[in-house]
């Protein structure tokens, strides 16, 4: 799977991150062109808008008790804009998640139409949503903001403006890396296919829940085999099932959208993204490894601590899985190597610690899940710092177990000054997740508020501390933050539209029934969840597998009495776990490529942590009092 430069889990913590894509499946050449440096522009703009609106409501609000109600319909706009804008520059910039396993694996001749058809099908879901987007516009200029008192469709706007933009750069890029002998290959099987989907229509209408399978499943895994980013892969599913088997228009897809993007608590994640941008690019992360090194390195197993205790600690900074791996392997990876680990040990820790610490605030995942399952953010961060500890004793038992390889000859205890020297340099950096957790655990402030809080604070003790930020460097940051955040928001939208229409057909609530009376109760349930959420965590990651399975899931699991903040936790280290997975799991390359070592050496290596996490897994399933404790 491919994936944009600083993703989270996610979508990680979305996230995803850099990966090495297969041979030819590159579906845009190099981003960053002269065309795109307008909406690049406009996008940064927007984030700062958004940063500073947020600051000064949080001002406004605890220092002079005086709410400014305009601020939320300002970020509000602001927000659909740059997901839009955002997503444009990720399809200029071949930054959208996909899957590339299985392009790889084809011939060159087969891979270049596979190609052309997944550009294709992405234009044709785009041609498709562009009217309704511009009906969706016109419809909501009648609406009008209740505190600015305009147009609602200024925010609106952005959806057509942004399916546009995508749908021009998608052509371009077609044209431009394409043979024209796949595109018009491709198009005919677009076309026809279109076609007999349209032929078929009054037989769709007869099939009920058929459909499901057929348009929900069989369309949107061939599109994802296709190399088609999960984004689009979604929206065509969606597309075709309301198109061919409902009546239906198109322009509630457009509102379901709409919905999926705007939500005021989704605010906080291009915030947090930018965040984890600004703490690797000050050095705030390594200072923490640096710290734990001089404490812990001397002892057996101490170097797997670090690198435990550091994606522990750096993730509550940063909520991003890949720069975390980014910021630890390669601060700790040349002296567990001296000390004698294989290089493929190393790429096992490494991925499953990324793992464990994935409910370590502030996790965009988390975030999200609450935005689209209605559970309370603040219970999720508070309990989030437990369930991960959990996992890291675990992870910390088998990395004491397999450390009788470690050579400790010449190792000495850091001096004491050394250690006050790294403390001291380190402890900016170490309380800002405590401040995190703190502030939004404690009520003092939203994930939203609490995102703004960290970035300025990160920005201004990276500027006086750790060496600061050049205005280049902080340019490309806020570029890299609004593609990476329209990418992750484009997901969120289709995920959600899809979830709408499976919603719609009755099917959830057939699930609902048949869940609720399994035998076993709630032990059941508990068991499937994880099966699922390991299997979607596999192929989807984290993001468009909240968005489409917790509408459907949470709603049970309440019913069986399961707290949410508990089931929350299972679901997310669930997906987690299968995100880290071979073969297919894209967190384990990522993990592969961060420490330059082949997948096929590291495969071998990673399945013991992998079932010290599941035994960490069914310990927190198992124990609810572990996930609400706390609370």
């Amino acid at each position: 799977m491919e994936s944009s430069g600083a993703g989270p889990s996610g979508a990680g913590s979305s996230g995803a991150g850099p990966s090495a894509p297969a041979p030819g499946v590159d579906l845009a050449p190099p981003g960053g062109s002269a065309l795109m440096r307008p909406f690049e522009i406009a996008a940064s703009l927007l984030i700062l808008v958004i940063i500073g609106a947020l600051l000064a409501g949080v001002v406004s609000r605890y220092v002079f008790s005086l709410p400014v109600i305009w601020i939320d319909e300002v970020t509000s706009i602001s927000f659909l804009w740059l997901a839009m804008l955002g997503a444009a520059i990720a399809i200029d910039r071949n930054e959208h998640l996909r899957l590339t396993l299985f392009v790889g694996m084809f011939p060159p001749r087969l891979r270049a139409f596979v190609n052309a058809f997944a550009l294709l099908v992405m234009a044709a879901f785009l041609l498709g949503m562009l009217y309704p987007a511009i009906d969706y516009a016109i419809e909501e200029s009648f609406v009008r903001s209740p505190a600015l008192d305009i147009p609602n469709s200024w925010r609106v706007s952005a959806i057509a403006f942004g399916i546009a933009a995508m749908l021009a750069l998608t052509l371009r890029h077609a044209f431009r890396i394409c043979a024209r002998r796949d595109l018009i290959l491709a198009a005919a099987l677009i076309v026809g296919l279109a076609a007999a989907f349209w032929a078929l229509t009054p037989v769709f209408k007869g099939l009920g829940y058929g459909n499901i399978f057929i348009f929900l499943v069989v369309v949107v895994a061939l599109c994802l085999v296709a190399g088609v980013p999960i984004a689009f892969c979604f929206g065509m599913g969606t597309l075709c099932f309301l198109a061919f088997s409902t009546q239906v228009p198109m322009l509630v897809m457009i509102g379901r959208m709409d919905e999926g993007m705007s939500n005021i608590i989704l605010l906080s994640v291009p915030v947090f993204v930018l965040l984890g941008c600004v703490l690797d690019a000050t050095g705030m992360g390594k200072a923490i490894v640096d710290f734990l090194a001089s404490l812990l390195g001397h002892v057996r197993a101490g170097m797997s601590y670090v690198l435990l205790g550091s994606l522990f600690l750096v993730s509550g900074i940063s909520g991003s899985k890949v720069s975390d791996m980014a910021t630890v392997a390669p601060a700790l990876f040349p002296e567990m190597k001296r000390r004698g680990y294989r290089p493929r040990e190393l790429i096992a820790l490494l991925a499953t610690g990324a793992a464990m610490a994935e409910t370590v605030p502030p996790s965009i995942l988390l975030i999200v899940l609450g935005s689209v399952a209605g559970v309370s953010i603040a219970g999720l961060f508070t309990s989030g710092f437990l369930v991960a500890m959990v996992l890291l004793v675990v992870l910390a038992v088998l990395a004491r177990w397999k450390a009788g390889i470690e050579s400790l000859d010449n190792v000495r205890r850091a001096p004491l000054a050394l250690v006050g020297r790294t403390a001291l340099v380190a402890a900016p950096a170490l309380v800002l997740p405590f401040i995190i957790r703190s502030a939004v655990g404690g009520g003092v402030a939203t994930a939203t508020e609490v995102s703004t809080i960290a970035v300025l604070y990160a920005i201004v003790v990276g500027i006086l501390l750790y060496g600061g930020i050049g205005w280049r460097r902080f340019a490309a940051m806020l570029v890299e933050t609004a593609a990476l955040s329209g990418a992750i928001l484009l997901i969120l939208g289709t995920a959600l539209a899809m979830a709408w229409a499976l919603t719609q057909t009755g099917f959830a609530n057939e699930l609902a029934r048949w869940m609720a009376n399994l035998p076993g109760g709630w032990i059941s349930f508990m068991a499937i969840t994880i099966v699922v959420f390991m299997v979607l965590g596999c192929f989807l990651e984290g993001l468009p597998a909240i968005v489409l399975m917790a509408p459907l899931m949470f709603p049970i699991a309440r019913k069986l009495g399961i707290h949410d903040v508990h089931y929350a936790m299972v679901v997310v280290t669930a997906m987690n776990i299968g995100l880290m997975t071979p073969p297919i799991g894209i967190g384990f390359y990522i993990a592969c490529k961060i420490g330059d070592v082949p997948p096929d050496e590291a495969m071998a290596a990673i399945w013991p942590y992998l079932v010290a996490l599941v035994a960490g897994l069914v310990i927190i399933a198992a124990v609810p009092a572990i996930s609400t404790v706390l609370l």
